[in-house]
């Protein structure tokens, strides 16, 4: 009896060996932080960064853990989210490239008004730019992927926009740099600032427009704080931001070979293609949210669309010849961005 209770211990002391050995082999050899500045309904949480954060633990049979981080749960803001990563206070960081404007003059070529197609097209159109014109841009971080939301649209709290002349002296929150001063050779008021800000300012009235995608009305509950919503339709939308999916260089040269690979397996064209797509399967559930909550629609007309543009190209000249100021062809980055928009608006369009 003694002999066969000593087996038995020894069994179970060996089973709680083994599963403690096995228990150790599956605890991962790299845990990154992923932080962003959008809360944990938002899509991009939800639909991108938390399903993109699985897959990569999963292709690496569980030796790289990345714990998501949103809604700024790490301190800081959405501006300082790229050098966070940069410096390596956290591993990876996803933000908008606007929120600091004059780091990354190359790309800006994007956020010029009248330029996006759609998230899907524009996004692929501008990770092959940064990977042929941003080298030097991006040098301190390991690029992921660039991207962009699909073209944003005007919500109103209390007046209904149709032309140019219905934004002369309103407060608009605008997304960048260039599309402030867009807004203001129509006579609006810009205002600057983070998308988080934005439902404590509709509320309170310190500011009259937001100028955003519907894909991030419905989690902040802009639709609930205004009355209109003005749409920019045809081939090309009135702005889109761009986004930077980053990491910290030291954090991904410390990974193998084999891991590496991992990284690089979802990263790139093909990434920003399918961010760009969720955006654009967003925008109408975004925009569905305010139908149901019984807002009002109104689309520009296309005389009015070219009124807008007429009105904004003073934006593009003056980007223009600021960027050859600074050294850069600004023609050549231009068309360049606009050819690669065409190049994969043409590849969408065929394999639809």
């Amino acid at each position: 009896m003694r002999m066969k209770s000593l087996a038995a211990v020894m069994s179970l002391s060996l089973a709680g060996a083994l599963g403690a050995s096995q228990a150790q082999a599956a605890d991962p050899e790299f845990t990154f932080k992923l932080h962003h500045f959008l809360p944990p309904m938002s899509m991009a949480h939800q639909k991108f960064l938390t399903p993109w954060a699985e897959k990569i633990e999963e292709e690496s049979d569980g030796r790289i853990e990345i714990e998501v981080f949103p809604a700024m749960q790490l301190g800081g803001n959405a501006p300082r989210l790229y050098d966070q990563a940069r410096k390596g206070v956290v591993d990876i960081s996803w933000t908008v490239g606007g929120y600091t404007p004059g780091r990354f003059p190359s790309a800006t070529a994007f956020e010029l008004p009248f330029m996006p197609a759609t998230a899907e097209i524009t996004s692929m159109a501008i990770q092959q730019y940064a990977e042929e014109e941003m080298a030097d841009e991006l040098k301190d971080v390991h690029l992921l992927a660039m991207h962009t939301h699909a073209p944003g649209s005007l919500h109103s709290r209390d007046k209904r926009i149709e032309t140019a002349g219905d934004l002369d002296g309103l407060k608009v929150r605008t997304p960048n740099k260039l599309m402030g001063e867009a807004f203001s050779e129509l006579g609006a008021n810009p205002i600057f600032m983070p998308v988080p800000q934005m439902p404590s300012a509709l509320s309170k009235g310190v500011m009259d427009v937001a100028v955003l995608p519907f894909e991030v009305t419905a989690p902040l509950k802009i639709h609930e704080l205004v009355q209109h919503h003005t749409e920019i339709k045809g081939d090309r939308g009135l702005y889109a931001q761009f986004f930077l999916f980053t990491m910290n260089k030291d954090a991904y040269e410390s990974l193998p070979a084999d891991l590496q690979k991992v990284i690089d397996d979802n990263s790139g064209i093909e990434l920003a293609g399918h961010i760009g797509r969720l955006f654009d399967e967003s925008e109408q559930v975004g925009r569905q949210v305010a139908v149901e909550h019984g807002n009002d629609f109104y689309t520009l007309t296309k005389e009015e669309t070219s009124h807008w543009q007429d009105g904004m190209q003073p934006v593009i000249d003056q980007w223009i010849e600021d960027m050859n100021d600074e050294g850069y062809d600004a023609e050549r980055l231009l068309n360049k961005a606009r050819d690669l928009i065409s190049k994969y608006e043409q590849q969408v369009d065929g394999e639809s």
